[in-house]
């Protein structure tokens, strides 16, 4: 375990020490899961899916929407509904 001393900003933005942003591959730009558990904070770099991994999803999606007998029509009805239930 690697320990490092660092602070927040007033706009709440913490630097993480070079060290550890080396060790971990974090590169600027790079997505961040943040978790509490109400005591602790726990940072996780989220790395996006590989091209090929991405379209494994994509084709067992479509696989899956068949079996179950969704149209793209409902899907897209789908999307809608979510979309307004977000905006509330």
């Amino acid at each position: 375990m690697q320990l490092c001393i660092t602070s927040v900003s007033s706009k709440g933005q913490v630097v993480i020490p070079g060290n550890i942003r080396t060790k971990l591959g974090i590169a600027a730009g790079a997505r961040m899961m943040v978790m509490t558990d109400g005591e602790n904070v726990l940072m996780k770099p989220i790395a996006a899916p590989q091209a090929e991994e991405f379209s494994a999803l994509v084709k067992e999606s479509q696989k899956a929407a068949k079996a179950a007998g969704l149209t793209k029509a409902d899907l897209q009805a789908a999307i809608v509904e979510v979309r307004r239930a977000h905006r509330r």
